[in-house]
């Protein structure tokens, strides 16, 4: 792809955690588990873009009707000149809705895949073709400098949208968000989506859908496995589980074998008991206050919170202190 004259690219050729160490790690444990990034091949990102549109799965229409009508709201508070950083591309749609409404004179992605960065190029230059774009390729949950050229007088404004946040456990969501303060500088914005606490029955149905999909996206890492590392999993035998632990304030998945059975992988035989499981995934939930505290612990001060009628999600607007 040739890059349009509005955009940079930064490689810094980052090695991912190998896919084959990942899993053969994680399946020697006494828990069994595979790191729930390892989801993303081309065929999951395409079942997560389904997930993201079934009727259970409240987060993303949820998220983007926040930033829609928040907007104003947000950019009277960052104020002008900003230079957007985004950590990590999903999709376009979120950060086009905040691009529609702030002032954005530099937009950094940052991204460990360079298709991935590509990718959100192409597509927002469609509608933002005069946006100046430094994407950057690289590992943002490590040690991380943004290529500085000059711009130090924009106001910095962190993006993590999604709930990717729930990924990490409450300890390390704190420590990744500490890390941050020195590359947003001092008074420097985040902006920050945070699934919250409700009932067990609304999140549970959100993970359990009932056409299946979120199961098959689930079952598609074995199938990925399979395909790049000479597996022998039968994803049929596998049950998907998903449920809501409230005393961790998580949701769980799990690939539950429904049978005693042996999978090799690149020449390493894995057995699994009857009810023994993979675990895939954990997405921890927070009320207003639990996330309120964590962000103070990092050394930001909440700016300003939104939520929808339903209190089903949230965006929290950072800022940080000291």
């Amino acid at each position: 792809m040739n890059l349009p004259a509005n955009v940079t690219l930064h490689d810094y050729s980052p090695t991912p955690q190998s896919f084959r160490d990942a899993v053969v790690e994680g399946l020697s444990q006494p828990r069994k588990t595979v790191p729930c990034q390892f989801f993303y091949d081309s065929r999951g990102s395409e079942l997560f873009e389904a997930i993201c549109r079934l009727p259970e799965y409240y987060p993303t229409r949820t998220e983007l009707c926040i930033l829609a009508s928040a907007g104003p709201e947000l950019a009277a508070a960052v104020g002008d000149a900003v230079r957007l950083v985004e950590f990590g591309c999903g999709s376009s749609r979120k950060v086009a809705a905040v691009l529609e409404h702030l002032d954005v004179r530099r937009y950094v992605p940052i991204d460990i895949s360079r298709t991935a960065l590509l990718g959100l190029i192409e597509d927002l230059n469609d509608r933002f073709d005069a946006l100046s774009i430094d994407a950057v390729c690289a590992d943002f949950t490590a040690e991380l400098d943004i290529p500085d050229d000059g711009r130090r007088a924009l106001q910095t404004v962190g993006f993590y949208p999604g709930s990717t946040i729930g990924n990490f456990d409450p300890g390390h969501a704190q420590a990744f968000l500490a890390r941050l303060r020195s590359l947003l500088g001092a008074g420097g914005y985040m902006v920050v989506g945070v699934d919250l606490k409700k009932p067990a029955g609304i999140i549970e149905r959100a993970y359990n859908d009932a056409a299946g999909v979120t199961a098959d996206f689930n079952r598609n890492l074995l199938r990925r496995i399979n395909r790049e590392l000479d597996g022998t999993f039968e994803p049929r035998r596998f049950a998907h589980r998903a449920f809501y632990d409230a005393e961790q304030g998580r949701v769980e998945m799990h690939l539950v074998s429904e049978q005693p059975q042996e999978a090799v992988v690149d020449g390493e035989t894995f057995a699994f008991r009857k009810d023994e499981s993979i675990h895939t995934e954990n997405s921890y939930k927070y009320s207003l206050d639990e996330f309120r505290a964590l962000a103070h612990e990092a050394g930001y001060a909440t700016t300003r919170t939104w939520t929808d009628a339903d209190d089903l999600f949230s965006i929290h607007l950072l800022r940080v202190t000291g």
